[in-house]
């Protein structure tokens, strides 16, 4: 909108009007990239996101924003699919699935697995990193040194992977930690650094981060021996949801685990899940 102000239904001023027609393409090309379902609730939010793209491209409306995606810039539809996935994320989240995992899962591979010492493990949908770093400490805590252990972290938003892959947050972020895990898993900056923490190496080795549309086919094969997809599937439709927990499934051995999160769940979606309790599932077909 050019030459006046757009309002929002209680008056409030806006910088941009975001029209009905332009709020349903940007809905139907967030589902065609990501399988994500944008409800009318979010479209403030698509609003707050989707303006400091428009401002960044010294753009005018959203409509010159659509035709400026339209024309195929690939950078700006990677920058517009980051703006609109949500990022939310800690160390341990759900600690009762790390807590079966270090106390009852990991412990049943180590003796299942003593053949091949191989462990493979998938966080579709890591974030900024912090899911797959927690099952990597873990892993060092219950897993011998000398086992092949190799974690594939990845997610659709390509600014988030690159934060991951670094390692580096801040100190209040892991202020939920142990003090034996901080003194472990956790270097602290010092000079210019201060403030900041970063993973110790034995960690970062541990982890493969990647890019990856859970929307477009995989290049891994696996299988692997479980998978954590945590509240990923809640923005999807349920058709997208049986399509997706195939997949996984069908990269996972017999008896081989998936962790979803806590509002999360498989009923009337497959039955190629058996639910042990606690958004914990094991494959059975």
């Amino acid at each position: 909108m050019t030459g006046a102000v757009a309002r929002t239904a209680t008056g409030r001023e806006r910088e941009f009007e975001l029209g009905d027609a332009e709020f349903e393409t940007i809905r139907r090309l967030v589902g065609e990239r990501t399988g994500i379902v944008l409800s009318d609730a979010k479209r403030d939010m698509v609003y707050g996101r989707l303006a400091r793209r428009l401002r960044a491209l010294g753009l005018r409306s959203f409509r010159d924003y659509l035709e400026h995606l339209q024309a195929g810039d690939a950078g700006e539809m990677v920058a517009f699919t980051n703006a609109l996935t949500t990022n939310l994320t800690a160390f341990f989240r759900e600690p009762h699935h790390f807590e079966y995992l270090q106390q009852t899962l990991l412990p049943a591979l180590l003796q299942h697995k003593q053949g091949n010492r191989r462990l493979r493990i998938w966080s579709a949908g890591c974030s900024t990193g912090e899911e797959p770093y927690s099952i990597a400490m873990v892993v060092r805590e219950t897993v011998p040194e000398d086992w092949d252990v190799k974690i594939l972290a990845t997610d659709l938003d390509s600014d988030v992977v690159r934060h991951a892959r670094e390692g580096i947050y801040r100190a209040e972020r892991v202020e939920g930690l142990s003090r034996e895990r901080l003194r472990r898993w956790v270097r602290r900056g010092r000079g210019d650094k201060a403030g900041l923490v970063r993973m110790a190496p034995a960690l970062r080795q541990l982890v493969t981060f990647k890019t990856l549309n859970l929307m477009e086919p995989w290049p891994m094969r696996g299988p692997f021996d479980f998978i954590f997809c945590r509240n990923v599937v809640i923005y999807f439709s349920k058709d997208t949801q049986r399509v997706l927990f195939d997949r996984f499934a069908d990269l996972l051995p017999a008896d081989g685990h998936l962790f979803i999160g806590h509002s999360e769940s498989l009923h009337r979606v497959t039955d190629r899940f058996r639910l042990l309790g606690q958004t914990i599932y094991r494959k059975v077909k």
